[in-house]
């Protein structure tokens, strides 16, 4: 059975190995600073951030993967898109449907949502079968930043 909690502040030694496998998976084409992994840990474990939030996955009973999800608005569509910034399984939770059922659940407990959005390499072959699976396709833009982080 697939269920899903916020994350907690008391989670950190139990989701912030998984952060740091899928920074260091083909899901991320560049290097992001551990500093700021755990800064964006904290404000998903934060309920009182408005813009981030955190969920561990759970497969019957086990840690199985997290997820962070923000939202906002996209005037192409005239509403609320909801961003799959990150999710992650655990390599032995891959390969079991379970991927298809979080995108189903995604999509159940957002019925507000105009867009679902969310970021892929191309590198990452399983995740892109999995995205088209559940209907997404790609946007051909190209994604320009101008990172304040230090």
């Amino acid at each position: 059975m697939l269920t899903f909690r916020d994350i907690l502040l008391e989670d950190h030694d139990l989701v912030f190995p998984m952060v740091l496998d899928f920074y260091h998976s083909d899901a991320v084409d560049h290097p992001v600073d551990a500093a700021t992994l755990e800064r964006s840990f904290q404000d998903a474990a934060d309920p009182g951030e408005p813009l981030l939030r955190g969920l561990l996955i759970q497969w019957e009973g086990q840690p199985a993967g997290y997820m962070y999800l923000t939202q906002c608005y996209a005037a192409e569509v005239g509403g609320r898109c909801v961003l799959l910034d990150e999710v992650y399984l655990k390599p032995e939770f891959r390969g079991r449907g379970i991927g298809a059922r979080i995108m189903a659940w995604l999509e159940q407990t957002h019925p507000h949502a105009r867009r679902f959005r969310l970021e892929v390499t191309r590198a990452n072959q399983g995740a892109v079968r999995l995205y088209r699976a559940a209907g997404y396709e790609f946007l051909h833009y190209d994604q320009m930043v101008l990172d304040k982080v230090k």
